[in-house]
């Protein structure tokens, strides 16, 4: 291309210090127009700002912590009303319905959350993005339920004593967090927060109900309260229609060709990278119970279950910042320009700064009455150890810091990057779990830590060392080349 053929563009140099001058190029004029000061301001007002991810942040946070109590509260109130075993089956039930729905939906949560965030700042459509997202969650939840069926028997006797209804538990509760994972992705992508914490809410408080009939005594045995697993995540899908209805009337934004289309294969692309990473956190938050279980029974499952609720109740709590990290960060990424690189790295800085202050003050309180908190919160059927206790808190301040840099690095578009640290990690855990050298307990916490700690050290220098974008790439010897190079000798006079 000329120099003289008309055309406006900015581009980037390659690396990581971006050209910062726009070139103008008129007919009839040889010479570039800087236009540095237009183009800051313009940055700043269009930057997704620090106080936006603070706000919902802080209001998703609050439900989660809601939530998170409430979750909280309904095991405690379980461990109370059941014996060991009976307790140690609802344990079961929850951590493989929490892997499945991890594995299978959590993909599509962020999916949906990254791409409608990045289509919506460049004002682009999202129908397609929403269509593709229910085709992959529709073909996943049809081939859960046929391979759940086809074991139907093995998972009866193995898992569940023989009990049926805690399998139907099972799928039910798995289908309904489909719809309600969908759910989720599409609030936090376009940042209806709102109607993301009511979401949260309803399944937390129906789940908590059903424990409670039971200990008060209006009902008994585990069967209602594997009912209240079932039914929770289906009633707080009635928050989805919502949704679509608040948005009927909204005018959809023009469509442009200055992007390529949302395919099935990027989207697919994205939901296989990230459904190895929820496979591995799960990994981290509940093979310890089954492993527990497969070597000492239920009642060990219950234990270690108990102990690791150290780490799994902040990451509950942590869900809320990391739901809202996610597309704010992305809004930053696509924005591009000097502010908005910095609010991102400001925006990661902040949230592990806050991490590591919340992990300290953990590990002080369960060193000095960590046995007593967990024998009142789960009564006194267990013995709990300080020092594994304390293990685990420090490895969840590990563990959250590597939610953070994950989404930091989702956001600069690494996902299978990311994905390749979570599987390396969880790997290395599972085969700590192997290695004799401790008790049981020992292992699910040791491994644990050790394995939190080389995630977040992976993941930060995925974060620290991201692939440039496509867009920031310039062809040697290109007409953008020589726009940058002249844009850049101008800014040097």
């Amino acid at each position: 291309m000329p120099l003289g053929a008309g055309v406006a563009r900015t581009k980037t140099a390659p690396g990581n210090a971006p050209w910062r001058g726009s070139v103008i190029v008129d007919e009839g004029r040889r010479g570039p127009t800087r236009q540095v000061a237009c183009r800051a301001m313009t940055e700043r007002r269009s930057s997704p700002g620090a106080g936006d991810y603070g706000r919902s942040a802080a209001l998703l946070g609050s439900a989660v912590g809601a939530a998170g109590l409430l979750t909280y509260l309904f095991f405690a109130l379980a461990s109370h009303a059941l014996d060991r075993d009976d307790y140690g089956r609802i344990v079961v039930l929850w951590s493989l319905m929490f892997v499945a729905i991890s594995v299978l939906f959590r993909p599509i949560e962020q999916l949906l959350s990254r791409t409608i965030a990045e289509l919506e700042i460049q004002k682009r459509p999202t129908g397609d993005a929403l269509r593709i997202a229910a085709q992959i969650q529709l073909a996943i939840g049809i081939a859960f339920t046929l391979v759940a069926l086809l074991f139907k028997g093995e998972l009866e006797r193995r898992l569940f004593d023989g009990d049926e209804l805690f399998f139907w538990a099972l799928v039910a509760s798995v289908l309904g967090f489909g719809v309600s994972f969908f759910a989720r992705g599409y609030l936090a992508g376009s940042g209806r927060f709102g109607l993301f914490a009511w979401l949260l809410l309803v399944d937390a408080i129906a789940r908590t109900l059903f424990a409670f009939v039971v200990a008060v005594g209006i009902a008994d045995g585990p069967d209602p309260i594997a009912l209240g697993i079932a039914i929770a995540p289906g009633l707080s899908a009635m928050v989805f229609p919502l949704a679509f209805r608040a948005r009927s009337d909204a005018v959809p934004p023009p469509a442009t060709d200055a992007h390529p289309e949302f395919t099935l294969a990027e989207g697919s692309g994205f939901a296989a990278a990230i459904l190895l990473v929820m496979l591995s956190e799960q990994v981290f938050l509940n093979s310890g119970p089954l492993f527990a279980r497969a070597e000492l029974g239920a009642a060990a499952a219950g234990f270690i279950f108990n102990v690791l609720m150290v780490a799994r109740a902040p990451v509950v709590l942590f869900q809320g910042a990391a739901t809202s990290l996610l597309p704010h960060l992305t809004r930053l990424r696509s924005t591009g320009g000097k502010s908005s690189d910095d609010a991102f790295r400001q925006s990661v800085r902040v949230t592990l700064a806050a991490i590591a202050g919340f992990c300290a003050m953990t590990t002080a309180i369960v060193l000095a009455a960590g046995p007593t908190l967990m024998e009142a919160a789960f009564g006194n059927k267990f013995t709990y150890d300080r020092a594994g206790l304390a293990i685990v808190a420090i490895g969840m301040g590990f563990f959250l810091a590597a939610t953070t840099l994950n989404q930091a690095a989702l956001a600069q578009g690494q996902a299978r990057r990311a994905s390749l640290c979570w599987a390396a990690s969880a790997a290395a855990m599972l085969l700590f779990y192997a290695f004799p050298a401790f008790d049981v307990f020992r292992r699910v916490e040791v491994g644990f830590l050790g394995a939190a700690t080389l995630l977040a050290l992976l993941l930060y220098l995925t974060y620290r060392r991201p692939k440039p974008r496509n867009e920031d790439t310039i062809e040697a010897g290109s007409p953008h080349e020589v726009e940058a190079r002249l844009a850049s000798a101008e800014k040097a006079i």
